[in-house]
Order: structure tokens, then C-alpha cells, then sequence
């Protein structure tokens, strides 16, 4: 069987991760008989630069004709004085609303291997952390209207925060459907007690609950959510939130389970092309210096293998070869602890290839 990937390894540290990820899959290719075809495509500050657009109608085009697409990361400094249509971000959330990504995937794991790389205390972390973040990723402040005016004090600058039931519905029917699949209980994140947009968000989550008798739902403010994920991680199963709380949050599990070199993601939409990539951003600086984590971006393609491309199997044996090295004491800069063995980017893509 062939499948076509279309790769936006993108800015900074993106090229160097997603070329270890790239290895594992040809690793897995060899060992499962399947053959992966690649299609570079620009897309952030490298389609800037080559193109003068973060996005290009071609590197779209590729996109959509693909079976999936793995990304690397976006962005950096070298862009930062762009107008706000014409940064390497504008590029990433256009691609995600072309290819209608609503529903983000990101599931935060303290391997037992890493405890040590775990800031918080043994005895919050006795029970494990197993969270998985669904963020909704076509609505909210992200894509709502902004712009600068005069008001009384000077300039201005304002961003707007608008959900529709539909956009809240089908985030939550993705949130109830993932918990029957892992603990049964559901965590929506909101600011109610503020935002009108979230007292709308809460009022459609719970009449889609009705739908899901058997799955537990508590809500929760998001100030309180960010406490919880601190004081009390083995207590979340999946954390439903808006796009810009799940952006925050998420980073913030990352942290609590080692790394934010560690976490993958998926972008799924109801049917089409689906987005994998890692959580973390671009580290322009540390690119080129062979100190990124890899594994984020090797575990986004285990994600791809099961959603994509129904490879349940080949999945499984990269998340075994992770935590083969883990176990075998070998880590990069991010999740270095004492009496392990320091490994960079390419060494590590390359011991967890071995392990497939």
C-alpha cells in the first residue's frame, strides 16, 4: 500500500525534527511492507522567503491531494515584524481552516522513564499523567475579527472571541466520543462566570452530554483548570477547551510530563486530509545546533499511522521503540537527568528506528 504525505518541515528547528521522523517511517515501510511517498511543500517563514506568501496556493494544492500532512514547526524572529497577514502563523492557521481542522489531539503522557524530568512533586505524580487535550482549532479569538482604532485613551488594539453552536458541537461530540475510548470522564475548560462566549460554550457541551450517558462531565474555569493540572494531573482524563485555553493548557501538560519536546498532535477535520505535527514551536535557537527532541514529531506520525491511515500495528511499534529508548536511559538535552546518556536529534531518530 502507498501513501502520500505531503511535508511542511517549515522554520528553525522543523527541518531537523521532521527528517528523523521521515527515517522512522521509512523504517517502518521496510518492516511492514508499506511504501511512504513525501511532497515538500513551503509553508511559514521558509514560504516567506521562497515565495513571499505563508501559505501558497501550491503548497495547498499538495496538501489537499495528499493522504496527510506532517509539519515540522513555524515561525521565529526573523519574521516578527510582518504585518499580521504575512506572518509564518497566518500560514499554519489558513492551512488548518483550508484542509477544516477543527479538532486538535493532544495527548500528554509522563512516561514513567522521564519522572525525574517531571517538575512537581513524586507524590502528585504517583498515579501517573494520562491527559488528553481536545482543542477546538477553527473558532475562537484566533479567527475572530481584530484590528487598531482610536479610543479615548490612545490607540487601541482588540481581539474578538466568537463561537458558534455548531463549531461547540462537533468539538464536543469529538471530546465524549475520545473519553469512551480512554477513562470515560470529560473536563470542560471555560471562563463562564465572564465571557458570554463561554456560557454558550458551556450550555451546547452539556446538551451534548445527554447524548453520552455513560461519560462523566465536569466543567471547570480555566484559572482553576491551570491550578488542577498542577496540584491534581491524574485527576484529568480529557480536557475539552476553546482554542486559545487549549493552546495554553497544553503547553502546560507538556511541561508536567517532561518536556514539551515530547508531545504530539494531531488535526483532525469530519473527513479529508488530517495535520500532524508537535506541539512545540520552531526553537530558532537552538536550529542547527542537533539539540531538538525528534521524538514529538516521530510520535505525531504513530498518531498518523492509527487516524490516517488505519495502521494500528505500525503505530504501536514506533510507541514501543520510544519508550524503548527511554528505558535504555538515552535522551536529548530537553529530558536530560543525572546518570542518563546525552544523545542528540540524530541519534535519537536513529536509536528509535533500530528499536522498530
Amino acid at each position: 500500500m502507498e501513501y502520500k504525505i505531503a511535508v511542511a518541515a517549515g522554520d528553525g528547528i522543523g527541518p531537523e525534527i521532521v527528517e528523523q521522523a521521515i527515517s522512522v517511517l521509512e523504517r517502518i515501510g521496510e518492516k511492514f511492507g508499506h511504501k511512504f511517498t513525501y511532497e515538500n511543500v513551503a509553508v511559514g517563514g521558509a514560504a516567506i522567503d521562497c515565495c513571499g506568501d505563508p501559505l501558497p496556493e501550491e503548497s495547498l494544492e499538495v496538501c489537499k491531494r495528499s493522504d496527510a500532512v506532517l509539519l515540522g514547526a513555524v515561525g521565529g524572529p526573523k519574521w516578527d515584524s510582518l504585518e499580521n497577514a504575512k506572518r509564518p502563523e497566518k500560514g499554519l492557521l489558513r492551512l488548518r481552516q483550508s484542509l477544516g481542522l477543527y479538532a486538535n489531539i493532544r495527548p500528554a503522557v509522563l512516561y514513567k522513564e522521564l519522572a525525574d524530568a517531571c517538575p512537581l512533586k513524586e507524590s502528585i505524580i504517583k498515579d501517573g499523567i494520562d491527559i488528553c487535550v481536545v482543542r477546538e482549532l477553527m473558532g475562537g479569538i484566533y479567527f475572530g475579527e481584530r484590528g487598531q482604532r482610536q479610543g479615548k485613551y490612545g490607540a487601541e488594539a482588540f481581539d474578538e472571541e466568537c463561537y458558534s453552536e455548531y463549531e461547540v458541537e462537533r468539538i464536543a461530540r469529538s471530546a465524549f466520543e475520545m473519553a469512551r475510548k480512554r477513562r470515560n470522564k470529560v473536563t470542560s475548560v471555560d471562563k463562564a462566570n465572564v465571557l458570554e462566549s463561554s456560557r454558550l460554550w458551556r450550555r451546547v457541551v452539556e446538551k451534548v452530554a445527554a447524548e453520552f450517558p455513560d461519560i462523566e462531565l465536569e466543567h471547570m474555569y480555566v484559572d482553576n483548570a491551570s491550578m488542577q493540572l498542577i496540584k491534581n494531573p491524574s485527576g484529568f482524563d480529557v480536557l475539552l477547551t476553546t482554542n486559545m485555553f487549549g493552546d495554553i493548557l497544553s503547553d502546560e501538560a507538556s511541561m508536567i510530563t517532561g518536556s514539551i519536546g515530547m508531545l504530539p498532535s494531531a488535526s483532525l477535520g469530519t473527513e479529508g486530509v488530517h495535520m500532524y505535527e508537535p506541539i512545540h514551536g520552531s526553537a530558532p535557537d537552538i536550529a542547527g545546533t542537533r539539540k531538538a527532541n525528534p521524538i514529538a514529531t516521530i510520535l505525531s506520525c504513530a498518531m498518523m499511522l492509527r487516524s490516517s491511515f488505519n495502521l494500528s500495528d505500525e503505530a504501536q511499534a514506533i510507541e514501543k521503540a520510544v519508550e524503548g529508548v527511554l528505558e535504555k536511559g538515552l535522551r536529548t538535552p530537553d529530558i536530560m537527568s543525572q546518570g542518563m546518556t546525552l544523545v542528540d536529534t540524530v541519534q535519537m531518530g536513529e536509536e528509535i528506528a533500530k528499536l522498530i
